[in-house]
């Protein structure tokens, strides 16, 4: 489907099935269906989003990189596989909405036998992606189509390109609450986020936007309320070798801002819609 330059067809690459978005500017992103996983952002020239040489494109291993969908579980703190299983499963595209200079795709998974063995909740999930020139906005909504409330955490997980980790900032979390999980201890945000080796921390979400500082690149990272943290994450060179579907330089190629809910589960009423977003927009290039 196309409108005025913008264009939203079908695109198969690495042998998965997914969706092309491209915009009149240049500004271009393609997602797999498997997990309703953006793979690609391309914004003012630039790939946005690091993505793996070593992924492993099976259709049942986890995509690394891009904006993987955590749900119903963040991590391991549950009963779950890690981060739950909507980021392996094989979610349904809608009709797009192409108008003027942007262009929007919803994606949904809906409870099944599947889920029904790993999760009781009979629900509804809607990825929506909407793409304009140097921003993309995605928002996830939670339907509980249930006759109990459910309790879900989560997070889009977004691996975010740098060129250099070392040389890499993160402003705008001053003063929110931390918790550092490699060593268990809590403190307040420094105004500026450096990263020398592994870091893993989760924070109280902040009342603005974050800024992702690359160099001369700057990246706008936004959520809704709606998500009570931000998680920010990079495995370092020592957790980065030992893990088989990374190079062993890829830790110095992303830095993982993510918009979760950790500390404590979302609860969405019997019949009630939950809805969360993540939005990026280049500031300078």
């Amino acid at each position: 489907m196309a409108d005025g330059g913008a264009l939203c067809r079908s695109e198969t690459q690495h042998g998965q099935a997914g969706q092309r978005l491209t915009l009149a500017n240049g500004d271009t992103l393609w997602l797999a269906l498997q997990g309703a996983h953006v793979v690609s952002w391309q914004a003012a020239g630039r790939e946005r989003l690091y993505l793996s040489p070593r992924n492993v494109w099976d259709g049942r291993s986890a995509i690394r990189g891009g904006v993987p969908v955590c749900f119903p579980q963040f991590n391991q703190r549950g009963s779950l596989p890690k981060h739950g299983f909507a980021r392996n499963s094989v979610w349904t595209a809608g009709q797009a909405k192409v108008q003027d200079a942007q262009v929007q795709l919803d994606l949904t998974l809906t409870w099944s036998a599947q889920t029904l063995a790993l999760w009781q909740p009979r629900f509804d999930a809607r990825l929506r992606v909407a793409l304009v020139p140097g921003a993309l906005t995605l928002t996830l909504s939670v339907h509980n189509i249930d006759t109990r409330p459910l309790q879900f955490s989560g997070a889009l997980h977004s691996y975010l390109a740098v060129d250099n980790i070392a040389q890499t900032r993160l402003h705008g979390l001053q003063g929110q609450p931390e918790w550092d999980a490699l060593t268990d201890s809590h403190a307040s945000a420094a105004a500026e986020l450096q990263f020398d080796g592994e870091f893993d921390r989760v924070y109280g979400a902040a009342p603005g936007p974050l800024a992702l500082q690359d160099g001369a690149h700057r990246l706008e990272i936004s959520q809704s309320p709606s998500w009570a943290n931000s998680v920010v994450w990079n495995p370092g060179r020592d957790k980065c070798a030992a893990m088989a579907d990374l190079p062993p330089d890829g830790y110095s190629h992303f830095l993982c801002v993510e918009a979760a809910q950790v500390m404590s589960p979302i609860t969405v009423a019997a019949a009630a819609h939950w809805q969360g977003w993540q939005r990026f927009r280049v500031l300078q290039d």
